[in-house]
């Protein structure tokens, strides 16, 4: 199985009931989208396993998933921090400018000159807007708000951002 085809959805923090159901912190935009995942892939950090999803229930942020095969407490402890994934194939459809995090980290950054600033390294969500960090080649980092003012163009086959430097940006 290729990582690279893989986007993670979740990750299980813990065990939830004596029957085997565990506790998913959602790595997804839309939680709801587990009410429609029929499997799933666990990566344990060594090897990949795909298995059956029974039921899907939704408790404060966090997404109550019974597998197939976990019966027990002691199944699913076993769990504990398994990233949960799908195929790329399987993943909800991206609109026009929303992109997977999978693919914004390591995209080269220019500006509109077509200077090199460095790559993306890090997305964060804060809200109102994703915000990318930039890490250029001596490891100094600088933050981007992720808006149609900043962001000019994105073209993930090209493995390219161009951004407009707005005053004190890189500073």
């Amino acid at each position: 199985m290729n990582r690279d085809e893989l986007l993670q959805v979740g990750a299980i923090t813990t065990t939830h009931g004596v029957k085997g159901e565990v506790k998913v912190f959602p790595t997804t935009d839309d939680p709801l989208r587990f009410k429609k995942l029929k499997t799933v892939i666990l990566y344990n950090g060594k090897e990949f396993r795909e298995v059956k999803v029974q039921s899907v229930k939704f408790f404060k942020q966090f997404v109550i998933v019974k597998l197939e095969g976990i019966d027990s407490m002691n199944d699913a402890e076993t769990l504990r921090n398994a990233e949960l994934l799908v195929e790329r194939s399987d993943a909800v459809k991206c609109e026009e400018d929303e992109y997977f995090i999978a693919d914004l980290i390591g995209l080269k950054v220019y500006d509109e000159q077509g200077l090199l600033l460095g790559s993306v390294s890090e997305v964060y969500q804060t809200g109102a807007n994703d915000v990318y960090e930039i890490t250029d080649e001596a490891g100094k980092t600088f933050l981007i708000p992720a808006i149609k003012e900043c962001v000019l163009s994105v073209s993930i086959p090209d493995q390219r951002m161009t951004i407009h430097v707005m005053d004190g940006l890189l500073s």
